[in-house]
């Protein structure tokens, strides 16, 4: 995709929240401090970064797994997912769209991995 998409929320997202927000899924952690973080998801024994933490949470997908770990974490926070041009991301149904775009099936997309678009 090659460009950085944002967790937006009507309230500020505090580290905490994060933490607290993604603790019990067992698929995704936080690492690092509340200045500088990341979230990984795991895929087998790997774990891929899906987002960076400086103060609010943001992400530069490259596969549609990772966009699909993206918008269910923005999901799991409350908030939405918004690309550099306003675009909004979403899960609507079980399947992962951005406007009349969709990618899959969010389950379907978080089984096939982390292949990379550019592969």
């Amino acid at each position: 995709m090659g460009y950085e998409l944002r967790v937006e929320r009507e309230s500020p997202l505090a580290y905490a929240e994060l933490v607290r927000a993604l603790s019990g899924h067992s698929d995704v952690e936080v690492r690092g401090s509340a200045e500088a973080g990341e979230v990984v998801a795991r895929h087998g024994d790997e774990g891929h970064q899906v987002a960076v933490w400086s103060g609010r949470l943001t992400g530069s997908p490259a596969s549609d797994w990772h966009l699909a770990h993206l918008a269910r974490v923005a999901e799991l926070l409350g908030g939405r997912l918004v690309g550099e041009d306003g675009e909004t991301y979403g899960v609507r149904d079980g399947i992962l769209e951005q406007g009349d775009v969709e990618f899959g099936k969010v389950e379907d997309l978080l089984y096939a991995g982390p292949t990379s678009w550019s592969q």
